[in-house]
Formats: C-alpha cells, structure tokens, sequence
C-alpha cells in the first residue's frame, strides 16, 4: 500500500472513531409550578421536572444535547447553558430578548447545541426574570470515551449545587424592587442540593447528607446557583484540591475553604482521611459590599460509613462575610493547567482594548410615578436603583431579539456604540463620590460592541464606589477568557501590566472583580453571534449592569452563523 493510501486509511479510521464515541443527549424539560415546603411554609416554585434542582445533565465531550423545553409555567422563560460555548449555535444560547424571544406559557422550543473543546463542570439555568432561583441544573462533560481525567480518577462524582431561598415568590421580589426603586430583600435561606439544612427553622429533615467511604477520594462538582451571593464553602476537618473552574483545568491548588461567585463552578478533590465520623460541609455568604450584614448559613452532612447515627457532626469554623483577604486568596492563587486538556495559550496580539466601569447607579423615575431608592439607610426621593457599564445602563429590547436583529439586519433594536472607555475619568474607587449626583445618573440604552471575526479583546474591569464598592461577577456568553491579574484600587497599566500572568493564568468564563478593584481577561472572538455580558448577580443584570458584544460571521461557511432553527419563539 502506498503511503498516501495509508494516511488516508488512518484518517478515516480516526475520523470514525471520533464520530463513534460522540452521541445525541436528549432530554426533555417540562417547567412547571412544584408546591414544596420549605422553612415551615408551602410554597408554588417554578420547577423542571418536578426537582428542585432541576436534572443533571451528563454527557461528553463531543456530544450533541438535545433539550426540548416545554413550557407549563405561568411565566415567559428561556434556558442558558451556562459556559457552553455555543459554537455555531448561537440560538440556543438562550438570554432572553438577546438570542432569542422568550418561549411563552404553553409553548415549546428545543435548544440544540454541540459540547466542543469543553470538558468539566458547568450548569443550565432559566435567563428571564429571576426564575433562575428554582430553575437550575448541573451540566457535567465528561472527556471524550477512551481519555482520562488530568488526575487520579475519584471514587465517586458527587455534585453540590449551592442555591438561595426565598420565602416568597422571587417574581413578586424582584418585580416590587423594580416599581418601589429600593434594592431588592435579601433571600430567607440558601440550600445546598436543595435543601436548607438543620440550622433553619423546620428544615432538620432536610439537610443533604453524601455518605463516604474512608481512604477514598470524591470528586465534588461545586456549582453557585444563588441569585445575588459569592459563597464561602468549608468542610469541618477537611482539605479539598481544587482542580477545575468554570470547566477549564487548573494546577493541584490545596485549600480548606472554596470561595465561589454566582455563575461559577469549581471541581475540587476530596479524600476521606479523617477519622470515621460525621462532618458538616457549610455555605455561607461573601457580602463585600459595604453595609451588608449576613448571619445566614446552609449546611450538609459527611457522613463516613461506619460513624454512629447519634455522633454530632463537627462544623467548621467559617469566615466572616466580609472577608475580602480571604476571598482574594483563593481567587488569586489558582491557575491553569499549562498544555492540559482543551488548553488555550494566551493571545498575545490584541487587536482592541476596552475599559468598562462596573458600578451602581440611580435612575429618575417615570413621570407621575411614585419611587424611592434605599439601600443600606440611604434613600433619596424620585430616584430608582440602577446599574451600569461605562455609565450605559442596559435595556433588553421588548420587540424582537438581538440575534434575530444581527442575522436579518433589523435596525433600531440596538446601536454599536458602547464605549470602549468611561465617558468621564473619575476617582473610579474614592467612597466620598459615591453619592456624587453628577455621576449617579447612568442613560439606558442598548448599547453593544460590534467586533470582527477573530478580534482579541482586552478588557479591563473597573469597579466603582458609586452608591458603594462591591465584588461583581461578570459573565460573558459564547467565550472563556483568560484572567491576566486582578488588584484593588483603581486599575494602573503602568503599574499593573507587570502583574500579567501570561503563561498559565486561570481561565474562566465568570470573573469575580475584586471589591473596589479591578480585573483584565482577554479573548478572542472566533464565534459569530450576539453575546451578552453582565454581573451574574441577578439583583444588578435586572437593572441594567449588562452589554453585550456583536461578533461578525467570518470568511468561511464554517465560521458563518446558521439560520434560526423553525421553532424559535415568536415575540
């Protein structure tokens, strides 16, 4: 056989064998009212199929999903694939008024979409209003069939999905924050699995309890499902190796506290060297802003086999709320795994830097309306609580989606002019501005940023002491980004570009932005579509600290963006 016949044999013999070990993952979500009882009351949530959290979705890489949504619900909704990077598939993205209209009570709509170079733990979660406080799920990818964890294969894979509770319907919160102008009230309980644990009132019997075996390692899935909090998570007793967020690979990091962002996920390795017993894991919440006041903790149990049923769990003892050194440390010491699998090297050309300024803000209210902004005892007359990027407070379109405007070149849906800095320089941090009124007040608009096939972005993160500091975790759809350094203070590229980790940073596709500080990622935009960003804290995307950018098709069919499927919902 010659050897051009011999390559070729080999080819389609490789090429086959990627097609065998690929599959169609197809479900079916049907969203509806779920009476549970929580915190010694019945209450109606939005669920999927019946669970709270909703199904784990467990497939490969490689692997086409399948969902058909079926909307029962007396809600608009939509569904996100939280980190999936929708190559090609931008439709089933799923922002609301972003990629697509809402699907409608009692219609349907199937969201098809390929798991390409993407591996790890990431999650599904509702994308209109604030149902995604019950609609949630865990979305596990595990390596292609034949390849191997970049680690010593655990025991068992065990997910913990971290969530937040409210003792009333989060529709009803989050549409009175919204007419009053105040913040939103802050959640009764967080859950761990869905459930409350024994600290709360009524919930003994619901407390999460994983049984293990000791001498074994246990691989935990931990995702933060909560609305509007980072969470710390401690095991009594127990250090945990962190291995993986947000589903790229990181080097062996040993902690004994996880910190962890809404929109964030971290794979860590837990080995059961302790002495038989019972063991608390606990949650609690970071609240950087100032202010803030937090005595609320979620916890389950380890149970090793073999422990008396009568034992008393240890507890760990937890961080403050406001720790911020903590919260740093752990955000600042992890990196990625240098040529592990789907490793990405740095971008080292960038083709367009960005400044943003992330912040609160005020915003008038509608003439003949009644509205006051409060928060943390500060209120003023006539105003609503708002929110912003680059003082542009974000509008979602009410009249057709983003991505139907891109594709079919609709005009006046939105405009392509976001800035790539602040309109005006300011003392981005000093707390005496944060009631300066000539900074307060931030335009809506739908502003985006249009980028060309290919463009490597550098995006500078800023927070602002307007109305008050706080950590934001800022989410951008349809890409990972690589996280170059993160400080405190007002960002300095001469003092701070030397800070770069340019070999083997952590990669993510949520960033916590440090309390009063700032963050540089970098990414390229190698996928066409209409890609929203904004804080994952629900209580300040609702408001407006949300853009989005607008990436052109690219010179090839298979860098072109399809059509929509026949079944995307109608506005």
């Amino acid at each position: 056989m010659t050897r051009p016949g011999f390559l070729l044999i080999c080819a389609f013999v490789l090429l086959a064998s990627s097609f065998a070990s690929a599959a169609v993952v197809e479900h079916t979500f049907t969203v509806q009212n779920l009476t549970v009882t929580r915190l010694c009351n019945q209450r109606v949530i939005t669920a999927v199929n019946n669970k709270l959290p909703g199904p784990t979705l467990d497939v490969h890489e490689g692997d086409t999903v399948v969902v058909h949504v079926i909307n029962n619900s007396p809600y608009n909704l939509t569904i996100h694939w939280h980190g999936i990077f929708q190559k090609l598939s931008a439709w089933a993205d799923g922002p609301s008024m972003v990629t697509q209209c809402p699907i409608l009570p009692g219609n349907q709509y199937t969201y098809k979409f390929q798991i390409i170079d993407q591996e790890g733990t990431l999650w599904w979660h509702a994308h209109s209003s604030w149902l995604r406080a019950t609609v949630y799920g865990a979305l596990i990818i595990r390596p292609k069939t034949g390849q191997s964890y970049p680690f010593t294969k655990p025991y068992k894979e065990v997910p913990i999905v971290l969530g937040e509770w409210w003792d009333a319907n989060v529709v009803d919160v989050e549409n009175e924050a919204l007419a009053t102008g105040a913040a939103p009230n802050n959640s009764n309980a967080y859950t761990i699995n869905g459930l409350p644990g024994d600290l709360y009132n009524c919930s003994q019997n619901q407390t999460y309890t994983l049984n293990v075996k000791q001498g074994n390692v246990y691989l935990l899935r931990i995702i933060n499902a909560a609305l509007n909090n980072q969470l710390f998570f401690k095991i009594a007793n127990h250090n945990m190796t962190v291995v993986a967020v947000d589903a790229s690979y990181t080097n062996p990091y040993v902690t004994d506290v996880v910190v962890i962002a809404p929109g964030q996920t971290v794979d860590v390795l837990l080995r059961a060297d302790q002495p038989v017993g019972s063991y608390y894991m606990a949650a609690t919440p970071y609240a950087s802003a100032a202010g803030a006041s937090f005595d609320t903790t979620t916890r389950g149990i380890i149970v090793y086999d073999g422990a008396a049923s009568t034992a008393t769990p240890q507890m760990p003892a937890l961080p403050a709320f406001n720790d911020t050194p903590m919260a740093h440390k752990f955000y600042t010491n992890i990196t990625g795994l240098l040529g592990g699998p789907n490793w990405v090297p740095v971008p080292t050309k960038v083709d367009k830097r960005m400044f943003v300024t992330i912040g609160l803000a005020l915003e008038a209210c509608p003439e003949n309306t009644a509205c006051k902004f409060s928060i943390s005892g500060t209120s003023i007359n006539d105003t609503k609580f708002s929110a912003s990027m680059n003082n542009a407070s974000f509008e979602f379109p009410t009249t057709l989606s983003m991505l139907q405007a891109f594709f079919f070149n609709v005009p006046g849906i939105y405009t392509t002019d976001f800035p790539s800095r602040p309109p005006l320089k300011f003392d981005y941090t000093n707390s005496n501005l944060s009631f300066d009124t000539s900074l307060l007040f931030a335009p809506k608009s739908t502003k985006v940023t249009r980028l060309q096939y290919n463009t490597t972005v550098e995006l500078v993160f800023q927070d602002t002491s307007l109305i008050g500091v706080e950590n934001h975790p800022i989410h951008i759809h349809g890409f990972n980004f690589h996280v170059l350094a993160q400080g405190f203070g007002n960002y300095d590229p001469s003092k701070h570009q030397k800070l770069f980790n340019l070999v083997n940073p952590q990669i993510r596709s949520t960033i916590a932005v440090p309390v009063g500080g700032w963050a540089v990622v970098r990414f390229t935009a190698n996928n066409p579509g209409v890609w929203l960003t904004h804080c994952h804290l629900d209580e300040h995307i609702s408001v407006g600290m949300a853009t989005a950018f607008v990436v052109e098709n690219g010179p090839t069919p298979s860098t072109t963006l399809p059509p929509p499927p026949a079944d995307l919902p109608q506005c």
